[in-house]
């Protein structure tokens, strides 16, 4: 049953930016900061916490979980390192997202072939 959930939380967070996509002026990227950023004042105000519980990789996996484990890190690393925590805490805690992003990127930028779309 925790994969149906998984589902379909991650469905409605996915709904949720089709929608700002097809009826806002808002642009991809927009969107994508609004996620991060809503995934990260949730996590801060321990709102996005239960949803992970329940949802697990469905509420883990879209934006918005990147901003709550940011978000997670950096309040874990506050408690263990004092105000040096602000600054490290989210990095440390994205580090595998953040990582990842960059090599398959790079991995997508050799296979494919840029062009003007014009």
């Amino acid at each position: 049953m925790e994969y149906v959930w998984a589902f379909v939380v991650g469905g409605a967070i996915c709904v949720v930016g089709q929608l700002l996509i097809d009826y806002t002026k808002l642009t991809p990227a927009r969107i994508l900061v609004l996620f991060v950023t809503l995934g990260v004042v949730l996590g801060a105000l321990g709102i996005y916490e239960p949803l992970v519980e329940f949802a697990g990789a469905g509420a883990t996996v879209p934006l918005t979980g990147f901003g709550y484990n940011m978000a997670k890190g950096t309040r874990e690393a506050i408690q263990e390192q004092g105000l040096l925590g602000v600054f490290t805490g989210g990095v440390t805690a994205g580090a595998a997202g953040i990582a990842a992003a960059v090599f398959f990127g790079y991995l997508a930028a050799i296979f494919s072939k840029p062009g003007d779309k014009s």
